[in-house]
């Protein structure tokens, strides 16, 4: 029998090494550490949900919205998210939100 050696690791791959959560000090985006059982709990309420809550707070799947931008508005979208603690969604939600309400 051959021995089989596994497929290299890339560094393109999504999944990245494993992390012991309770020796790591890895941070939640509101800057709270992550333990492993806090993980655990993260995990079940996704599999109890499907994923993130609806943005109404009601048990329906929130509508996407999908568009495109230069590299540059993009780049500039991701500093400006990073320096307020927020996602590029987040950031991009609340600027169509005030230019609708300002309608």
């Amino acid at each position: 029998m051959t021995e089989r050696t596994p497929p290299p690791v890339t560094t393109a791959s999504p999944i990245g090494p494993d992390v012991d959560l309770d020796v790591e000090d890895i941070r939640l985006a509101d800057g709270t550490r992550l333990t492993e059982q806090g993980a655990s709990e993260i995990v079940e309420e996704v599999r109890r949900h499907g994923g993130r809550p609806s943005l109404t707070g009601e048990a329906a799947a929130s509508p996407r919205i999908v568009f495109r931008v230069t590299p540059s508005v993009r780049d500039r979208a991701a500093e400006i998210a990073a320096q307020e603690g927020k996602t590029i969604s987040q950031l991009a939600r609340e600027a169509l939100e005030a230019r609708v309400a300002a309608s």
